[in-house]
């Protein structure tokens, strides 16, 4: 029987090729820039697609924590408490800062994920602004509103990842690690998992899934890719501060998942690289960046429920229809 799809396959590979020659050219480009203000972007866009593959990966067992931020602050400090006053390596410090967000994710998760829905997100919006409130109120350890600065700068194996160049290969790396760890998981039986306790946890449960144990994994390693984002950004900014972590910062991880795509693993790319430029956009006018992302957000709710990453998959069910 003869293939009349054929045509429209290879168009869609060809427009597949395509957007993975200008992301690689995309990634290349900061290397050859000679405007720190770019690079600078281009780092800030790398991180942010780490700290929302984190995200996406809890969002994939059907919750939306609000607390996304309060994570990236545990890990930032614990990362930087341990590398300044604990004297440890960078890496380590890095690794113990997402240990530490995904260990008081796990026992934050343990007790609230039975909770579904709005509770589950009201309760982490609740935990994210404790955790704001607890580095205010601890100036000893946190610096309090003053903050820490004179953060060092990353180093590994004796290499200074001292300038924005350099720690934009850093992010780079991290994002794609990420970006690539995801794409593995969710093709494992585990990653079915996580969609089928999302798609119907009832189902799930009936069918021999513990659905309480699998949304307690994802938050708890989405929370600790989260905390390793944090602890590279204190590194690369070199100043943590609590009103660094707030509410804010979570919305807008949100708002990069939902815009780029909830189900699929170029989500957290696609949102990450259209909105972290635009505040740059709106400078000198937050109302307006605000009020445009209430209105992307409303339209892409709207008519594009699976952010902007399933318009491939609609474009494909359009031409098999015609």
């Amino acid at each position: 029987m003869q293939n009349t799809n054929r045509p429209g396959q290879k168009v869609e590979s060809a427009i597949r090729r395509a957007a993975y020659l200008v992301l690689a050219l995309l990634c290349a480009a900061p290397f050859f820039l000679t405007n720190p203000f770019y690079v600078h972007l281009a780092v800030l866009i790398c991180l942010n697609v780490a700290i929302v593959g984190g995200l996406a990966l809890i969002c994939r067992t059907g919750q939306l924590p609000f607390g996304h931020g309060a994570f990236i602050g545990l890990g930032a400090y614990a990362a930087v408490t341990a590398t300044m006053r604990g004297h440890w390596p960078f890496w380590l410090g890095a690794a113990g800062g997402a240990l530490f967000a995904a260990l008081i994710a796990a026992i934050l998760g343990w007790v609230i994920l039975r909770r579904r829905s709005v509770y589950f997100a009201l309760v982490t919006f609740a935990f994210a602004e404790l955790v704001r409130l607890v580095m205010l109120g601890w100036p000893s350890l946190t610096g309090g509103a003053n903050g820490i600065a004179g953060i060092p700068s990353a180093t590994l194996f004796g290499f200074a990842f001292d300038t924005k160049v350099r720690f934009y290969g850093l992010a780079l790396v991290t994002a794609a690690t990420v970006i690539a760890f995801l794409y593995a998981f969710f093709r494992t039986p585990t990653g079915h998992a996580v969609d089928a306790v999302a798609e119907n946890p009832a189902l799930a449960e009936a069918s021999g899934l513990s659905v309480h144990r699998i949304q307690l994994m994802a938050f708890a390693i989405g929370s600790g890719i989260a905390g390793l984002g944090g602890a590279l950004l204190a590194h690369y900014v070199g100043f943590v501060s609590p009103e660094s972590f707030n509410t804010g910062l979570s919305v807008t991880m949100i708002t990069m998942l939902v815009i780029g795509g909830r189900k699929s693993v170029w989500g957290p790319v696609i949102g990450a690289l259209i909105l972290t430029p635009l505040p740059e956009l709106f400078r000198g006018a937050v109302e307006t960046q605000q009020i445009f992302y209430g209105a992307v957000l409303i339209l892409i709710l709207r008519f594009l429920s699976g952010g902007l990453a399933s318009l491939s998959m609609r474009m494909s069910g359009y031409r098999a229809s015609h």
